[in-house]
């Protein structure tokens, strides 16, 4: 299986025009981080307000527009290391589909609808979004190479995306919520490292540079502390949500969704993207399933 993965790896790429290179460089898979967003009007229970939604929607456009650009700059400057991965290489800009100039270019359409729409939301928002793209360009300009600290930036970053929706939306989000979505960023992005690390392993070539200052065994004991504090941080948001307790209920599919995760992970032996997994895996997706159904039901009821 791990070799049937790894002939997968080094497959050569289809050779991509300049309109699907583009696309593919803005990574539209990733849109999905900025779901985030919808967070407050739906823990707010205002669903049945579509003026807010809206604004959610604006929200999520803008987010998504900034995100991609924020690709686009990375990949150009990342173009020779990837080059040399077994997986990044195969990235629209460092396999030679979408020239530097064109990414720079359109990173800047990009940036700049974001912050139209962000402006047009209001003061916050426009904050909000400055502080977003420059966390993005800061990662992307060296604190990616930062032990730790790139994995926290990465957990800041979805905690500004969740306060961000609330912003928008003109509505309170539980600051046990943002500490819940921090976390749950944190374990995922501590997942990836480990990913990392063991295709690292497996292919026998260099990876990432901050790499270098984890091991597999650290990045285990981390998961392992970031995953108890995920659940009880959610657990204890539950016990306190200001609307209804009855959320409590679900708690279970968190807890499995946790542990799944991490089974995934040991499992797969880390070849597998832990993003691609989590939008693969049936029992994943049937928790996250559940539990979207079950909040619904019990905020809109409540």
């Amino acid at each position: 299986m791990v070799a049937d993965a790894r002939a997968e790896l080094v497959d050569e790429p289809v050779q991509r025009g300049s309109a699907a290179a583009a696309l593919a460089a803005l990574r539209p898979y990733q849109w999905t981080k900025n779901l985030l967003v919808f967070a407050g009007i739906v823990f707010a229970a205002k669903l049945g307000d579509p003026w807010r939604w809206a604004e959610a929607i604006a929200c999520f456009a803008a987010y998504c527009a900034a995100s991609s650009a924020a690709y686009l700059v990375n990949d150009v400057r990342d173009r020779e290391a990837d080059r040399a991965h077994p997986v990044k290489r195969f990235r629209p800009v460092a396999s030679g589909d979408l020239s530097p100039y064109a990414a720079y270019r359109l990173s800047f359409v990009l940036f700049a609808g974001a912050f139209a729409i962000a402006a047009v939301l209001g003061p916050s928002s426009l904050g909000l979004l400055a502080v977003f793209v420059a966390a993005q360009l800061a990662y992307t300009l060296g604190l990616k190479h930062l032990v730790l600290v790139d994995v926290l930036l990465i957990a800041g970053l979805f905690v500004v995306r969740a306060t961000a929706g609330a912003v928008a939306v003109d509505v309170t989000i539980s600051p046990w919520l943002l500490l819940c979505t921090g976390l749950l960023a944190l374990f995922l992005a501590l997942g990836k490292r480990k990913a990392e690390l063991v295709l690292v392993e497996l292919q026998q070539t260099a990876g990432r540079k901050v790499l270098e200052g984890y091991s597999l065994a650290s990045v285990d004991q981390l998961i392992t502390v970031v995953a108890g504090a995920t659940i009880v941080a959610y657990a204890l948001y539950t016990f306190t949500a200001r609307d209804s307790t009855t959320l409590m209920i679900t708690i279970p599919y968190v807890v499995f969704g946790v542990f799944r995760y991490i089974l995934l992970l040991d499992r797969r032996s880390g070849v597998e993207e832990p993003d691609h997994v989590l939008v693969t895996d049936l029992p994943i997706l049937g928790a996250v399933s559940a539990w979207v159904i079950t909040c619904a039901a019990v905020l809109v009821l409540g």
